[in-house]
């Protein structure tokens, strides 16, 4: 059952578990196995070992934010005042630390982070960037633009490349 770095390596049972998981993380081993046409203990022990080689990272419910009051999804590109090391390290620590921060990626062009912020609505969102955001440690602006509709919002990662393409 080994693979290498960027799934190769994977066979079709440990892909089907991946995109069966991906849709339906609460799916019993048995019905799990059913699925992907194998039997329950090899399943398991498939499903055992892509957790244990951080294929799969965790299991989670995915929470409607409309339905628990979060109306405002925020897209906010961070502009820092220097690079340094020691510096990026501390804004790091502080971004990880907000829970209205749902994501954080470094980025290319203008811009050093794009952050995704969750906020009951507007003003909420507007106390949290200027008491907050506007105060982390080395910031030198933020540039937000709103959802205004979702067209699509998946978790599930494309596998097709790990099929040679199909």
């Amino acid at each position: 059952m080994g693979a290498e770095e960027g799934g190769e390596g994977l066979d079709r049972y440990h892909i089907a578990i991946l995109a069966e998981l991906q849709r339906e993380a609460r799916l019993s081993n048995a019905e799990l196995a059913a699925r992907i046409g194998l039997s329950a203990a090899p399943t398991w022990r498939r499903v055992r070992w892509l957790e244990e080689q951080g294929y799969i990272t965790g299991y989670r419910a995915e929470i409607d934010r409309r339905k628990i009051g979060l109306g405002v999804l925020a897209f906010v590109r961070v502009d820092t005042e220097r690079s340094a090391g020691s510096a990026t390290r501390e804004l790091e620590a502080a971004i990880r630390a907000l829970p209205e921060v749902i994501a954080c990626h470094y980025i290319s062009g203008a811009g050093t982070f794009e952050l995704q912020v969750m906020a009951t609505d507007l003003d909420a969102f507007s106390r949290f960037s200027i008491d907050t955001l506007l105060n982390l440690p080395n910031v030198k602006d933020i540039h937000t633009s709103f959802s205004l509709g979702e067209v699509k919002a998946s978790g599930a990662l494309p596998l097709g490349h790990l099929r040679g393409g199909t």
